[in-house]
């Protein structure tokens, strides 16, 4: 079954600006998706639409079979979203503001304390039902926003920026949430700056670029086009002499650091026996940027937080 399909999905604003050109794009149910492109590419007019927040100028958009237009109601219950704005209500306490949001959907007061307990437990947050959010960290209040969103119990999940601001320990946590949320069955569509976030996390992907889907595929699949890969080498010494290795790149940084393009046909081993033939010692290897990012610089030619 589809989760989400949107067929020739168009919208216009006032101002005649076209945020999406007709696109096409479906997410399986079960999968866990990441939808990319940099600021102004389309993301957020596409969100806004699905969750009745933008009309739309034209096409069709079907949420878990219902149709948006035909079965409005039925459509909206399938959605739980997460908005990269924190946009509770500050002075109100935790455990209320997931009440609340229960109650938006219909869902009975009795059959809403047994869920707010549940989410909140789920993300550490139980402890601290009865405090003002406003008192919350930034992280607390991120972990917040999810509580709300999985209230109603959502098929699909929507994820606009979700670990914006934390840090990296509270990142990685709500990745293994995430992950444990979507194991259980829930859909989840993922929009992030950080790549290595879609990487780690999701299966499939779209990049949408000036309103247009410009890929569309698996991960796996994605990243399999890639040519190269990107590396530091921190080196023993100084080394003045750089090495021409035939089918790498190396460029020096500084004293003793280089950068090197390695060939993904190649890898690195025949790059490590030149250099060691060379009497050239290695002490420390990383990778210079995620795979994804690589890729996305080539799709699109800017990074994500650059405007479309």
């Amino acid at each position: 079954m589809t989760a989400l399909r949107l067929h020739r999905l168009r919208k216009i604003y006032d101002n005649g600006f076209e945020a999406l050109k007709g696109i096409d794009l479906e997410v399986a149910e079960g999968d866990f998706f990441a939808l990319l492109g940099p600021n102004g590419a389309g993301k957020s007019t596409t969100i806004g639409i699905v969750t009745s927040l933008v009309k739309k100028t034209s096409g069709k958009v079907e949420i878990c079979g219902y149709d948006l237009d035909r079965q409005w109601e039925q459509a909206k219950r399938c959605v739980g979203l997460v908005p990269q704005e924190i946009n509770f209500n500050q002075f109100e306490k935790v455990g209320q503001i997931v009440l609340n949001q229960a109650g938006y959907y219909g869902v009975p007061r009795r059959v809403a304390r047994r869920r707010m307990e549940r989410v909140l437990k789920q993300l550490e947050l139980w402890d601290r039902r009865d405090q003002v959010s406003r008192r919350l960290s930034g992280g607390m209040k991120r972990r917040l926003m999810i509580a709300r969103a999985l209230v109603h119990s959502p098929r699909l999940l929507i994820l606009d920026e979700p670990t914006a601001g934390v840090d990296i320990e509270i990142r990685h946590s709500m990745w293994d949430f995430l992950r444990e949320l979507n194991r259980q069955g829930t859909t989840i569509i993922l929009t992030t700056h950080y790549l290595e976030e879609a990487e780690q996390l999701c299966r499939n992907v779209a990049i949408i670029d000036h309103g247009e889907i410009i890929e569309a595929t698996s991960m796996s699949r994605l990243l399999d086009q890639l040519e190269f890969n990107s590396y530091f080498l921190d080196l023993r010494r100084e080394t003045r002499v750089v090495p021409d290795v035939p089918g790498y790149r190396i460029e020096v940084l500084d004293r003793t650091t280089w950068a090197v393009a390695v060939p993904r046909r190649l890898g690195l081993n025949p790059l490590f026996q030149a250099l060691d033939e060379r009497g050239i010692e290695i002490v420390d290897i990383r990778q210079r940027r995620n795979r994804l990012e690589q890729l996305f610089l080539q799709r699109v030619g800017r990074p994500m937080g650059e405007a479309a």
